[in-house]
């Protein structure tokens, strides 16, 4: 069974260290790990690969998060894959940072890049693996913290964050 690996982000080299593009983060490092490179293929960049015998396609939505619902399906749709092959994986700023968490299910949870991937596809039945961010300190600091990139002293736990949402990607993959 093939799967697909969405890292929710924002496009452009201004947003590539933020924390709103940790999931693309995870995905570069899930790259790196299969030893695969990223092509434009329409609207995203895939990675093609293989785990386990099996088809693995890593996506990076060339499209602002909170309207990038649309370019995922169309992804999904050209390799073939259904929404219940998909991983989503995305920022929580309601996890202490450098927290993963796997759901296999549910709402967006106030997530507006996952509310369009959802609304889009129809169903809350989506695997996903979350990376805690941490919250600001007030909601109107919201926009501000998560287009901001990593402090210094936050790149270790980001960095065994991203490894172990790697994991726990391949761990959902193999459990199919």
């Amino acid at each position: 069974m093939a799967h697909a690996v969405v890292g929710l982000g924002n496009p452009g080299p201004e947003y590539r260290d933020t924390r709103h593009n940790v999931g693309q983060r995870v995905l570069d490092a899930l790259a790196k790990a299969l030893r695969k490179s990223f092509r434009r293929d329409g609207p995203s960049l895939v990675a093609r690969a293989e785990w386990r015998g099996e088809p693995l396609y890593l996506v990076k939505p060339l499209a602002f998060m909170n309207v990038c619902g649309p370019v995922v399906a169309r992804a999904l749709r050209t390799l073939r894959v259904t929404p219940g092959e998909l991983i989503l994986v995305y920022d929580d700023i309601d996890l202490p940072l450098g927290t993963v968490r796997t759901r296999m299910k549910g709402s967006a949870g106030g997530h507006n890049g996952v509310r369009s991937v959802l609304g889009t596809l129809g169903t809350q039945e989506v695997r996903r693996v979350k990376v805690g961010i941490g919250r600001p300190g007030r909601k109107d600091e919201v926009a501000d913290h998560v287009l901001a990139p990593f402090e210094r002293d936050e790149l270790e736990a980001v960095d065994a964050a991203v490894a172990e949402a790697v994991e726990r990607v391949l761990a959902l993959v193999s459990a199919s």
